[in-house]
């Protein structure tokens, strides 16, 4: 129960919270209707709010926040049933409902735990559910997360959300920093997900061990370079550090998350924080700061993974289409930048296929002993940015109350 501490973020993710926790519940009711009580809040005082971190990991396309060893495909979580039951809360079934239309007979009737929602969800309405209030959702503990979007009802809703923690968790990537982005219908910042486990381990892959030489990160899918954060002088993140969401802003012209990076870049930087913002309900703010060391430069690689097609690179920015929408990713930084895409094959005969996807950012230099601020701008069609909300972490407003 300590794993879902202090506030409810799972370390696993979203796929292994549904397998994980779906037996916890269970146990639980078993033992509430054993002994005749509820013991449920006295095993884990904040347990109950693990409900909300989970239904806020679903994006407005219907994928999840597919961090760590997960898929970014959700299906009906038969537990969801259990907390909305227990917490008298039934508007946690606001995702969960999607998931009891016809379209996806197949995958619940595949669902051995599917007669558990008629158990816990006998008694609730679930065409008069209601949406969630609140539209950012934050907890900390072995993996830190930070969720937000611009609404729960329009599917055209923006979404973002960023991950902290560390390489050395279960089931975890290289990911430390990484974030994913829907916007118009569609998800632009992406997450490759697991790598089936047979695949590795049938080619003889020692994908178990955590350590800095394991062998699982020279899985692309695993590393730092297939990610949505920075690779620094070409190396892989350290598997000791440990990235804390530091504060974060709930107001809704300027909801925010600002991540401390820098024991996982700790051979090649100072100092390294990212901060991500959405801003105005209009566009998504991503802003490094990173602090060279005293004797060696930093080179930055600033990497976003992406479905979309790269329409055009430009001096300052890059334009994608999908679907028939549009998003540019427009680029500001203290030191110059070379926008590029990078291709996601591999030469190597383990690694799954990442075809139909691309790698689009920039690479700078900071110079040794200086610090250098980049700032992206993910902008929706039709958006503009606010270049005066584009300000230093350290006077990035903290703990606003919901407007």
């Amino acid at each position: 129960m300590k794993e879902y501490e202090p506030d409810g973020a799972y370390p696993e993710g979203y796929s292994y919270w549904e397998y994980g926790t779906t037996y916890n519940v269970l146990l639980l009711a078993a033992l509430n209707k054993i002994l005749g009580e509820d013991i449920t809040g006295s095993l884990s005082r904040n347990f109950m709010q693990t409900a909300s971190y989970y239904e806020h990991m679903t994006g407005p396309t219907g994928q999840s926040f597919n961090y760590s060893d997960c898929e970014f495909s959700p299906n009906l979580s038969p537990a969801m049933y259990w907390f909305a039951q227990k917490g008298n809360a039934p508007s946690l079934l606001w995702v969960e409902k999607n998931y009891l239309s016809e379209t996806n007979r197949a995958n619940n009737t595949a669902n051995r735990f599917l007669p558990l929602v008629l158990l816990w969800g006998g008694d609730i309405n679930i065409e008069k559910l209601t949406p969630p209030q609140s539209l950012m959702w934050t907890g900390g503990g072995r993996t830190p997360v930070s969720m937000m979007r611009t609404s729960w009802t329009s599917p055209e809703a923006i979404y973002v959300a960023i991950k902290g923690g560390s390489p050395s968790s279960n089931h975890a990537h290289m990911d430390i920093g990484s974030f994913v982005m829907d916007a118009g219908g569609v998800r632009w910042a992406m997450d490759l997900g697991k790598q089936d486990y047979e695949s590795l381990e049938s080619k003889k892959m020692k994908i178990w061990s955590n350590t800095q030489d394991s062998e699982r990160w020279q899985v692309y899918r695993y590393n730092n370079y297939s990610h949505n954060t920075l690779t620094i002088n070409n190396e892989l993140q350290q598997v000791s550090g440990y990235a804390p969401i530091e504060h974060t802003t709930r107001d809704t012209t300027f909801m925010s998350a600002v991540c401390d990076l820098s024991s996982v870049y700790a051979t090649t930087v100072s100092s390294c924080k990212r901060g991500i913002a959405l801003v105005d309900k209009k566009y998504v703010m991503v802003r490094d700061e990173i602090s060279a060391p005293a004797d060696t430069p930093s080179t930055i690689r600033w990497t976003m993974l992406t479905p979309a097609k790269v329409k055009k690179i430009k001096k300052d920015r890059i334009e994608l289409e999908q679907s028939g929408k549009k998003l540019t990713l427009k680029v500001v930084g203290k030191y110059p930048v070379r926008l590029q895409t990078w291709d996601t094959r591999s030469p190597n005969a383990y690694d799954a296929s990442n075809a139909g996807t691309v790698k689009v950012g920039f690479e700078s230099e900071v110079p040794a002993g200086a610090t250098g601020h980049f700032t992206v701008y993910l902008l929706p069609e039709g958006s503009t940015y606010d270049s005066g909300k584009n300000m230093p972490l350290s006077q990035w407003p903290e703990n606003i109350t919901d407007n």
